[in-house]
């Protein structure tokens, strides 16, 4: 990790520092890189609030609070002064402690003022002077200048009054001005940063997810070493209790781990040897050894931090404009401040023109603009991240506004994506169970998948597998065999026409089922039709939900697939998809989204980002979902780490209300600039009053960006009888 700042050079570009906001150049800013990473700031201020955030808050709590009880004692000597002008002395002659005739009102007001301008108010100076070096100028400028003017020119009235061009009392020293301009300021800053802490804690929270020391076995011994340590293919040891060190696959044990932490997940998920396991998430039940898969910067815990990292430093492209502006607001500010000083002072009034002058400089401090978009990615991405919604950047958020199409992939997004036994139906006299075990019997030696789901179905009930004899594999057909001398048939109507078998009196229960989409297969024993079983690509529960909330949300759903119209139809209308395109190659699915995009609309695509990848890039947004084991490599603009098709739906909602509020900000910080400077160069607003409302700005742009944690963006689950189509 290093800092440094450079001379200007002819490449300058413009980067956003990732504390204030400000748009600087890189060849001038100050840099620091870390894990990769090049940051840049205005000022070293913003550096250490980046480096070190809780120990530069203490840091400004200190400066907050020297400011703020030499503001107190200021209003307790003002009171006494009035209190002793009501007594008939003078402003001149009274002093503060009695004994010192010669602390006067001006000098008492120097003594309280001065630890504030130059202890409370460093930060701004220093910022100040960075900016002056590298000619970035920010708002510590602004603040530097504007207080400075104050305490200065009050410092000549009460020591110096022969250098000024007109003649003042010690009555008319600004002293108050500058401290407690310096008070609301830090007071602001204070409570900004104190807001963002919260704000940001999603990234905190799981780069605490990590466990420091793991149990490795090396060399048959089980010892704790550092995580850091670990290495790919070693075996590691985690007990009840314990989080998991790295990514990982079961090697040994079974127990519930509780991966809500990452994925959104409230319900623990079961581990046992073969499954998957991820660095950060905790072990509920039992013990596991697992082998180490990925291990570092690989793992998905760090590839999920890095990813809401790069997010939360991003803009939206609606943030230029503010970007352009801010760039040439600061130096125009103070032409104008000292436009109405020069003013002023021409119409004979040297103190309103100062005043005029300071006012200006502190109502126009750009600090909202800054942090307008800065504080809403913190919070939005920060939210989706707790959710187990990855956003990659403030463009993807731009488009989400727009966005009127929803592209689903069917198979394993909207489907399980395996096939599954969906009907076992029995003629004659035959049993349900009998039907079933007949069937999965002879699907033993078969690799098809239609078999595997059969065997897998029989074996979910527990139903005993007798021996078959005389297996034999019919290509195009399907299979046959012996139980206990007796043949058995499964397989289509071609097998049972080719064995004389008539497949007439059971031809409507087969056409309804593939009507349905299902893949029904006929079951013979001793020479007659003993039943059918059925096969599909079963529905998520969750995909009515997903469709129906996007439907109600006013976005179209379209139905992507590979299979015959058919099926892809059967598949849509249990749904509630209306728009279906099938028989679509893998390599033909980005033409497709080209092809919606050309009709004007603006489109988002949703597949498992490994075969869909093509047409999750051509898409506005591409939305991968299912990638909680590799993210970082995913093509999606949002990365949703769960299975589930629903946080579609709360990924689209949480884009729309970031950008929302994004919006919010960037019209009130303009309106109050805007607003503010002409009043404050044409008199009508005091220098405090102008620290005050520019605090309260900032403030409130902060407080608006942290709201967006209680906005409610998941799709309430719909009510009974709806079957997940409507709410």
């Amino acid at each position: 990790m290093k800092a440094t700042a450079g001379g200007r050079q002819a490449s300058d570009r413009m980067a956003k520092d990732p504390i204030c906001g400000m748009v600087i150049g890189t060849a001038t800013a100050l840099k620091l890189e870390r894990s990769g990473r090049t940051y840049y700031f205005c000022s070293p201020n913003c550096q250490r609030t980046f480096e070190s955030p809780e120990q530069e808050l203490k840091a400004m709590r200190t400066r907050v609070s020297i400011a703020l009880t030499a503001v107190l004692l200021l209003a307790i000597g003002r009171a006494a002064a009035f209190i002793a002008l009501a007594a008939g002395a003078t402003l001149l002659t009274w002093a503060p402690v009695p004994g010192l005739p010669w602390l006067t009102w001006g000098r008492w007001l120097f003594v309280l003022v001065t630890p504030v301008q130059f202890i409370g108010g460093w930060t701004f100076y220093k910022g100040a002077w960075s900016a002056i070096r590298t000619r970035n100028v920010n708002m510590d400028f602004l603040i530097a200048l504007g207080t400075t003017t104050a305490y200065l020119y009050s410092v000549a009235v009460v020591f110096f009054p022969s250098v000024l061009p007109v003649e003042v009392g010690e009555r008319e020293v600004y002293f108050e001005v500058s401290a407690v301009i310096i008070a609301f300021v830090l007071l602001g800053k204070y409570m900004e940063e104190a807001i963002k802490k919260r704000s940001s804690a999603a990234v905190r929270k799981l780069l605490d997810l990590r466990p420091a020391i793991a149990t490795v076995v090396r060399e048959g011994q089980e010892m704790q070493v550092p995580v850091e340590s670990i290495a790919v293919g070693e075996t590691i040891v985690v007990r009840p209790g314990e989080r998991i060190a790295t990514d990982g696959t079961v090697v040994d044990g079974s127990s519930a781990v509780d991966e809500s932490m990452l994925t959104g997940e409230s319900m623990p998920v079961e581990k046992q040897a073969g499954s998957q396991v991820m660095g950060g998430t905790f072990n509920q039940a039992g013990l596991l050894r697992f082998t180490a898969t990925r291990v570092g910067a690989e793992t998905a815990l760090a590839q999920i931090v890095k990813l809401v990292e790069d997010a939360q430093a991003t803009s939206a492209p609606i943030q230029r404009l503010a970007d352009q502006v801010t760039r040439i607001f600061v130096p125009a500010v103070v032409l104008v401040a000292l436009a109405a000083f020069f003013g002023w002072w021409a119409l004979g009034d040297f103190p309103q023109g100062l005043l005029a002058f300071i006012a200006v400089l502190i109502i126009a401090c750009p600090c909202a603009l800054g942090v307008a978009t800065p504080a809403v990615l913190m919070v939005g991405v920060g939210k989706g991240a707790e959710a187990g919604i990855l956003i990659r950047g403030g463009d993807i958020l731009e488009r989400a506004q727009k966005l009127n199409t929803v592209v689903f992939d069917k198979t394993g997004t909207l489907t399980r994506g395996e096939p599954s036994v969906t009907d076992v139906v029995p003629f004659g006299e035959m049993a349900e169970a009998d039907l079933l075990t007949l069937a999965a019997a002879v699907e033993v030696g078969s690799e098809h998948p239609l078999g595997a789901a059969i065997v897998r179905e029989a074996t979910h009930r527990g139903l005993a597998l007798p021996e078959v004899k005389g297996f034999e594999a019919l290509a195009g057909r399907g299979i046959r065999g012996d139980i206990a001398g007796r043949p058995v048939l499964l397989g289509n109507r071609r097998l049972f026409t080719e064995c004389g078998i008539d497949c007439g009196p059971v031809e409507d229960k087969m056409a309804r089922l593939e009507l349905e989409g299902k893949t029904a297969m006929l079951v013979g024993s001793d020479g007659r039709i003993a039943g059918i079983v059925a096969v599909a690509d079963t529905i998520k529960p969750e995909a009515r939900e997903a469709v129906g909330a996007l439907q109600r949300d006013k976005i179209e759903v379209i139905m992507l697939s590979g299979d015959n119209e058919r099926t892809a139809r059967a598949v849509a209308a249990s749904l509630g998809v209306e728009r279906v395109i099938a028989e679509v190659l893998p390599g033909d699915k980005a033409r497709v989204i080209q092809d919606l995009q050309r009709q004007g609309k603006v489109v988002a695509m949703v597949g498992d980002g490994v075969n869909d990848a093509p047409a999750l890039a051509a898409a506005d947004i591409g939305i991968a979902i299912g990638s909680g084991s590799d993210v970082a490599k995913e093509t999606g603009g949002i990365i949703l780490i769960k299975d589930d098709v629903r946080d579609v739906v709360t990924g689209i909602r949480l884009s729309r209300a970031t950008m929302r509020k994004i919006k919010q900000n960037l019209f009130w910080a303009f309106a109050y600039n805007s607003a503010g400077i002409p009043i404050a160069a044409l008199g009508f607003l005091n220098p405090i009053i102008a620290a005050a409302a520019m605090a309260l700005s900032s403030l409130s742009v902060i407080v608006n960006s942290a709201l967006l944690k209680r906005a409610r963006i998941a799709p309430p689950a719909p009510p009974a009888g709806t079957e997940g189509v409507s709410e």
